[in-house]
């Protein structure tokens, strides 16, 4: 039965929204309702069967085709709870009319942050060492760990977070270099050297991050071909989403040695799998897509997302640069492009 409500309702997909986010929203005249935990698409279903919203601001789950239909025709905006898309139906989405847009940037630094503590705790051969002290060895003279300054680093990607893990890397005296084929112009906007070619990148990736969205394009960029290109005993640094890397061949090489640490914060089914090899591998270290989880990378995602809502039902673009994805019902109105 529907909820009787004189306001507009916002469905979050998620048990809670940065308060600050909310706020945001009542005081601008919405209804603010969120699921419970991750969301089925069932439960999706069922919450806007009550609520009809006018806007989802998506956390989790999956935004299809089917829940944008069920929503119509109140729905007029899918507002990404931070920059990745994957989980919205965006061809759906484009065919309805209806506006998608993302808080890009909002957590760059955090989960840059994030990338460099895995490349460091993996550098540093943490995980074993720890695991050593606990099982009574003492390792002093026997155990000889890596310095961070004159590794070379790959940034596949190079906006927002990348560009960021660019600066941290370079402050640590890292060599930076940066495959990103959609930054505009010649050079980059940071420090680092720019390749035209993936390969030549990899050959040189004593570290490899990888902080590109993920698309058609992007979807199993990194395979067993790439992770032979590396140079033997590299580390991958995994904080952008699960698709872009072909999980079985990545085990494959880690078990080879190939590749000799791999620090993971995201999967190509989530939440993993509680058999995973990922959770058990020797050389994993695995965190649970929490790279962004700080008070200031939630809260400004979650503000992103809600100023997104507001400035879009009110016809006027969001304040963040490249919020919009799919301008839908935006493209009504004669305003710039983002």
């Amino acid at each position: 039965m529907p909820i009787a409500t004189t306001r507009p309702n916002v469905l979050v997909s998620a048990a809670r929204l940065a308060p600050e986010a909310v706020a945001m929203l009542e005081e601008a005249g919405y209804a603010v309702h969120c699921t419970t935990g991750y969301p089925s698409e069932e439960e999706l279903l069922a919450a806007i069967g009550m609520l009809h919203p006018v806007a989802i601001l998506h956390r989790q789950g999956i935004i299809n085709g089917t829940v944008m239909d069920a929503a119509a025709p109140e729905l007029r905006l899918v507002a990404r709870h931070g920059a990745g898309i994957d989980g919205i139906d965006i061809p759906a989405a484009k065919t309805r009319g209806l506006t998608v847009t993302r808080a890009a940037g909002a957590n760059a630094r955090s989960v840059a942050e994030h990338a460099m503590a895995l490349m460091l705790f993996m550098l540093k051969d943490m995980p074993s060492v720890v695991s050593g002290m606990r099982e009574g060895l003492w390792e002093k003279t026997s155990r000889m760990t890596r310095d961070i300054h004159g590794m070379t680093l790959g940034l596949v990607g190079y906006g927002a977070i990348g560009s960021k893990v660019a600066r941290y890397a370079d402050a640590f005296g890292m060599r930076v270099l940066a495959y990103d084929p959609y930054l505009r112009g010649d050079t980059l906007p940071g420090p680092g050297e720019r390749f035209a070619l993936l390969p030549d990148l990899l050959r040189r990736a004593e570290v490899l991050s990888l902080h590109c969205p993920l698309e058609a394009e992007t979807r199993g960029l990194i395979g067993a071909a790439e992770l032979a290109m590396l140079p033997r005993g590299a580390i991958l640094v995994h904080t952008a989403r699960g698709g872009i890397v072909d999980q079985e061949a990545l085990l494959t090489a880690l078990d080879s040695g190939q590749v000799s640490w791999a620090g993971v914060d995201v999967f190509a089914k989530e939440p993993l799998e509680a058999d995973s090899r990922f959770r058990t591998h020797p050389r994993v270290v695995p965190t649970p897509h929490l790279a962004a989880n700080t008070p200031r990378g939630a809260t400004g995602m979650a503000c992103g997302a809600a100023e997104s809502i507001i400035a879009v039902l009110a016809g006027r673009l969001p304040r963040l640069e490249g919020a919009v994805v799919v301008p839908g019902g935006l493209s009504a109105h004669r305003l710039p492009t983002p």
